[in-house]
């Protein structure tokens, strides 16, 4: 028994091995004219794979790109479409390398702590003062997101000092708004909603 992993590899997988094979058979014909009907019905079993956009001029192109890069451009035949050879047509992305974005505390994410930073190196004044303000209620409402249960307000501005090495702090008359406290739901009464039974 033959295993695809022990047969040739295929370019482009999609259109199958048959394909292929369809194409290794074109090659060996001598006549032009044949050769390029041939390349012809290649084709159009190739638009199979898609058929709702066969008729469309760029799937077409497309279709013919495909047939020349899985015969290796070595088939001599006419085609509708001006096919030229890419540079590196098998040139594949390069990997994306990530920021290694080593943040503190996730939950507040890294622009927040970019905002820290840009801020902290602000001279002081009344602009710093209040994006300090701004920075503070935007943790805490970010925290509370994170975690929904209270927190005290020292330890975001813990965090904060912590976060600009200790270069940025809320203002001395600072207070948190009090609409980012989360109340919780008393718990109702047992036995009061209940019908008396007749």
């Amino acid at each position: 028994m033959e295993y695809n992993s022990q047969r040739e590899h295929l370019c482009i997988s999609d259109y199958g091995r048959n394909v292929v094979k369809l194409i290794q058979y074109a090659k060996t014909i001598e006549d032009r004219e044949q050769r390029s009907k041939v390349a012809e019905a290649i084709v159009s079993v190739m638009g199979q794979v898609n058929p709702q956009a066969k008729d469309s001029v760029e799937y077409r192109h497309k279709l013919w790109d495909h047939l020349m890069m899985m015969a290796d451009w070595d088939l001599d035949v006419d085609t509708p479409f001006p096919l030229t050879r890419p540079e590196e047509d098998r040139l594949r992305p390069q990997p994306l390398h990530y920021k290694d974005n080593k943040m503190r505390y996730r939950h507040y994410g890294a622009n927040l702590e970019k905002m820290i930073q840009q801020v902290a190196e602000m001279p002081e004044g009344e602009e710093r003062e209040v994006l300090a303000a701004q920075i503070a209620h935007t943790m805490k409402r970010e925290y509370l997101t994170w975690n929904s249960d209270t927190v005290e307000d020292t330890l975001i501005v813990d965090q904060m000092a912590e976060m600009s090495d200790n270069r940025l702090q809320p203002p001395a008359d600072f207070q948190f708004n009090r609409e980012y406290a989360i109340e919780k739901a008393e718990p109702r009464p047992k036995g009061k909603n209940k019908k008396r039974k007749k």
